[in-house]
Parts: C-alpha cells; structure tokens; sequence
C-alpha cells in the first residue's frame, strides 16, 4: 500500500510577489506555480495590472491567474500566515538565518505536519498553518522593511559573478524544491527531527559582518499553533509603545527597534497561549504605568 504524501499541504503555501513591474512575471509566476502544484498566489501593490501578457505567460495555469489576489500592502498578505521566508540574493542590514531552497522546504513540510496534527482544540479554535514566501521587484528585489518580515532568507545557489535570477525563475527553483519535498510520505517528515543544508556562516557581499551565528531552531510538536505574523506584529507594536511610555526606548533605538523586536519573536516562535500571556502582561504593566 501506497504511503500519503504531503502535497495536500500544498494549498497551505503562499508565493508572494511585491511590487511586480512586468504583468508578464504574474503569469510566468502562476505557470511556475500550477506546475509545481502551487495555487496561492498574492501580489502586493503591482505597478502595472495583470493583462494580456500576464495570461498569454501563464498558459495552462489561467484559472490560478484568474484567483490570484492583489493587496495594497505586504501586511495584508502575510496577515494569516504563521512562517514567512524571504527570497533574497543578498542579506541587508539586519540579517535573518540564510537557508537553501532544499532546507527551506523541508522546513515548511515539517511546519505544516506539525502544526496540522491537531490537539485537543475544537474546530473552531484550530488555526491552519500558512507559510508565505516572498519574493521582490524585478529591478532591486525586496527592501530592508520586507526582509524583515520574514523568519528566514532562502537564497539559491548560483554563479557569484551573477546570481540574479529571474523573479518567475527563482519562483520556479523555490517551489520545484518544495514539491520534491512534499512528494515524499508523510511519515518520513513527522520523523525527521533535523536537517542539512544552512548556510550558517554565510557571509554575502554588502551584509555586516557575523560574529556570532546563532543555530536554527525547527518549531518542533507542540501543544498549540504558532502565532500569526499579524499576531507577531501587534505585539511588537506594543512591546514598543510600552517601552517608550517607560522611557526605556529613545528615538536612537527605534530606528532598528522594529526589527530587532521582529527577529526576536521569530527566534522565541510564540504559541498562542504565549502570546496571550505576554499580552496580558503588557496590558498589566501599561495598566500600572497609567495609575
């Protein structure tokens, strides 16, 4: 008898594209997608709409181009999903733990089995798992704000004299490593406990200097489901406007405030009841600032 694979997870992953300049990349990306067995497809904010183009690139994947959903900001995109990761060719400023396409996948497969192996929660209390991977503008790819979206950076290997691909190119390399993966049982990912292939002292050119590499930690099987990054945001919006009401964040800190906060909660990976709880706490101690 046949062992079930993961590709019913496939629904559960969202490509995400920013910005796009050339509706013929939107197509290219549906048919990447289609192929691969990928059906959710977002782009933020397109400089131009999908058009003739887009469809004519998109060839047997027309329908996944006619349900693709446009949002005017990546917040809106990502609001629901529980994993983010970041295409990049480049770390920038504040960097995030650098995967290969490969690792990359085999942690969403692990992401999405973990989390989908519900509890003792209700059916209405259940959250599904959603992982977005974002992908940037074809002339300068994503900024330092997006980057800093994500949990990880995934970046493909490539010639180092030009290792800019393509937008729908990288689409097609990421999501053909996902469904390799994904084609595997579903037992062989439950039992896979840790995996190869992190570029943990990868430096690349234009990033700071890494002194201290810190090891990726796999979200392992745990009791409730990860946060959401809409989640993840209000807490460290509130974790900001604590520590500027207790005086302890001074406008030299905020700059990089944000994404420091941002990487930190990637790094914990809250549940929801530890969300709850910390939320609790900064509402008590806003609470006692205000008496």
């Amino acid at each position: 008898m046949m062992k079930q694979t993961m590709t019913s997870y496939l629904p559960h992953i969202r490509i995400v594209m920013v910005e796009t300049t050339l509706p013929a990349n939107i197509g290219s990306a549906a048919r990447a997608l289609h192929t691969m067995g990928l059906s959710d497809l977002v782009v933020v904010n397109p400089r131009l709409p999908i058009d003739d183009s887009s469809v004519a690139n998109a060839a047997g994947a027309q329908e996944l181009l006619a349900n693709t959903r446009i949002t005017a900001t990546l917040d809106e995109a990502l609001s629901d999903c529980t994993l983010i990761f970041a295409a990049s060719a480049r770390s920038r400023q504040m960097p995030r733990p650098v995967v290969t396409p490969a690792f990359a996948a085999m942690m969403m497969a692990q992401h999405l089995s973990v989390q989908d192996t519900s509890s003792d929660q209700s059916d209405d209390a259940v959250i599904t798992p959603r992982i977005a991977i974002l992908f940037g503008r074809e002339n300068h790819g994503l900024n330092n704000d997006e980057l800093a979206k994500a949990d990880y950076h995934i970046q493909i290997p490539a010639n180092p004299a030009y290792p800019v691909l393509n937008v729908a190119s990288a689409i097609q390399v990421i999501a053909s490593n996902i469904y390799a993966q994904f084609s595997h049982p579903c037992d062989d990912i439950a039992q896979t406990n840790s995996v190869q292939g992190i570029y943990s002292n990868k430096q690349t050119q234009g990033a700071p200097q890494i002194t201290h590499p810190l090891d990726i930690t796999i979200r392992g099987q745990w009791d409730e489901p990860a946060i959401s990054h809409a989640q993840a945001m209000s807490l460290n919006t509130a974790m900001i406007d604590l520590l500027k009401k207790l005086n302890l964040a001074h406008d030299d800190d905020l700059k990089h405030l944000p994404h420091r906060l941002s990487r930190l909660s990637s790094r914990l990976q809250l549940d929801q009841k530890e969300y709850a709880l910390i939320r609790a706490l900064i509402a008590k101690v806003d609470k006692l600032v205000d008496s």
